[in-house]
């Protein structure tokens, strides 16, 4: 019966929405109906009409300020960027043999890497669902291939568990869930669980305990070949006389798969931003620096040290030096994208409004160490079976991650030794570079005790906190600080607005870097034609 009062349409309802709770709530409700990407990434900006004449000053040549300066110059402004290294790319980079790298302190390390092997010290993984970045990776001709996220064959190591060996990800894995299982299962027959599960939810989460946990027809988790199957055999299927399986007969306790390096792993892997089908550019992660930069080429200064930013009511003057020929000199626009790392900026002449230089100075940033290390063959697959993925360790290097190109070649591999977080890469971070790899090589050799030093070539390391142009991995947000903050950071400071990862709630991602860029430089332009 038509009551004569017509639903609203979905995009109604969504505008609705987005008057009354904001961003926030529109893109949960676009979630909810099945219309929001995975990261708010609608289609490039859509900036028409420019003035004539109107210019911007890009600060930075990250990916932030490239996406920026590509955006502002398709729509029609003049652009300027400013970079501080001889490079474009940002935090978006690779070592490489041959490359020198000087962190703070003075340690300078030389890359005797082989030709075609790196290291990416930075980001080394694009999540299937950071849809900018990949919209823009394909626009720039920027191949990718997969990156193996995931990999049942690699160890987990804990100090405290399994006698201090390490073990494989899919026996530890499988034998969680089986004791799990088998004490869900022992709880429901026992009608510990009749308040909460109805009789037929209780014969259907029996049925599902037993087929996920791989239960035996007593609910119990025992050895099996049902059990192998997942975990592991002592004799794999084959084929002939002695073709026939053999169960695998040790299941590891449950007292040892409860230890947090275990479920750690485990849930590591269900991180939205951690799921798979991830990718990688080929050829390292600065070819997304190098496909970007093509595209603004002849608009980027290197060398560019900013010293001072000012502006007024009618443009902003941005001084800078060249850190090559010691000179001077003044850089004028009627507008400022500013994406240099928050506590570099921090510390420069800026002229801004007191909230936000306190918004500046109010977020800390990781310092996060990673170590390259170069064998000269790739053991792990011949010996190990392991293509790509991780290994974990409660040890300070965190995991080893193997490399996911040139599978099955001969010669020289780099696989990333360490990616240490917290207090470990606190503790790494005041080493010397020769003693990470130390660090790096005694603990890698716990997971791979036959191979690691004897296979071992040459390596690199880059603690983050000692990165002179950023002082920092990337920006650690908290809900305080968020609360306090943010808007004020990510909104215009008259002629000025900031852009980078800093500015977004996709933190430590490339994909929040370029969100960032496309809101802010949208802003930036309404702002320029309102003017």
């Amino acid at each position: 019966m038509d009551s004569g009062v017509r639903a609203p349409t979905r995009r109604q309802l969504l505008s609705a929405i987005a008057k009354v709770g904001g961003t926030a709530a529109l893109y949960q409700a676009m979630t909810t109906l099945g219309h929001a990407a995975e990261t708010q990434f609608h289609g490039p900006p859509n900036l028409q009409g420019a003035r004539p004449g109107a210019s911007v000053i890009v600060l930075g040549a990250g990916l932030a300020g490239l996406l920026a300066a590509y955006e502002l110059r398709k729509a029609g402004y003049k652009v300027q960027v400013l970079e501080f290294q001889n490079r474009a790319g940002g935090r978006n980079w690779s070592l490489r043999g041959g490359d020198s790298y000087t962190e703070l302190g003075g340690a300078t390390q030389k890359v005797a890497f082989s030709p075609g092997n790196y290291l990416n010290p930075g980001p080394w993984r694009i999540p299937h669902h950071h849809r900018t970045l990949l919209h823009y990776c394909k626009a720039f001709g920027v191949a990718l291939e997969p990156f193996i996220q995931f990999n049942h064959s690699g160890w987990i190591h804990s100090s405290q568990a399994f006698g201090g060996k390490p073990v494989r990800f899919n026996a530890a894995a499988a034998d969680f869930e089986g004791n799990i299982a088998e004490l869900l299962a022992k709880s429901v027959n026992a009608k510990a669980l009749d308040d909460t599960v109805t009789a037929e939810d209780r014969d259907k989460l029996l049925e599902a305990m037993k087929g996920w946990g791989l239960l035996d027809n007593n609910y119990k988790y025992s050895p099996s070949l049902k059990a192998s199957s997942h975990r592991g055999y002592e004799r794999p299927p084959g084929g002939g006389v002695n073709g026939a399986p053999i169960a695998s007969k040790d299941l590891y306790s449950l007292h040892d798969v409860l230890d947090p390096q275990v479920w750690t792993s485990m849930g590591f892997f269900m991180n939205h931003e951690m799921q798979t089908t991830m990718f990688q550019p080929v050829g390292g992660m600065d070819m997304i620096g190098k496909g970007f930069a093509k595209q603004v080429e002849g608009l980027i200064t290197y060398n560019a040290k900013v010293g001072k930013i000012a502006q007024d009511d009618k443009g902003v003057t941005v001084s800078w030096t060249d850190t090559v020929t010691g000179k001077a000199t003044d850089a004028k626009a009627d507008w400022c994208v500013c994406t240099i790392p928050l506590g570099v900026l921090g510390q420069m002449d800026l002229q801004v409004t007191d909230e936000m230089m306190a918004a500046i100075k109010a977020v800390p940033y990781s310092g996060q160490v990673k170590i390259g290390l170069e064998m000269k063959r790739r053991f792990w697959e011949e010996d190990d079976y392991i293509y790509g993925g991780h290994s974990f360790t409660d040890q300070e290097i965190a995991l080893i991650s193997y490399p996911n190109n040139n599978m099955f070649k001969d010669g020289p591999a780099v696989l990333l030794g360490a990616f240490a977080r917290e207090m470990g890469a606190y503790r790494l971070a005041g080493m010397t570079p020769e003693q990470r790899i130390e660090v790096a090589l005694a603990q890698g050799s716990v997971i791979h005790p036959e191979s690691y030093r004897k296979e071992f070539a040459s390596g690199a390391s880059v603690a983050w906190s000692r990165v002179p142009w950023t002082l920092g991995c990337c920006a650690r947000w908290n809900e305080d600080t968020r609360k306090q903050h943010y808007q004020t950071l990510v909104g215009m400071d008259r002629r000025i607005v900031l852009a980078g990862e800093h500015a977004s709630y996709v933190g430590c991602w490339m994909e929040g870097a370029l969100l960032s860029s496309i809101d802010a430089i949208t802003r930036l332009h309404k702002r320029a034609l309102e003017a």
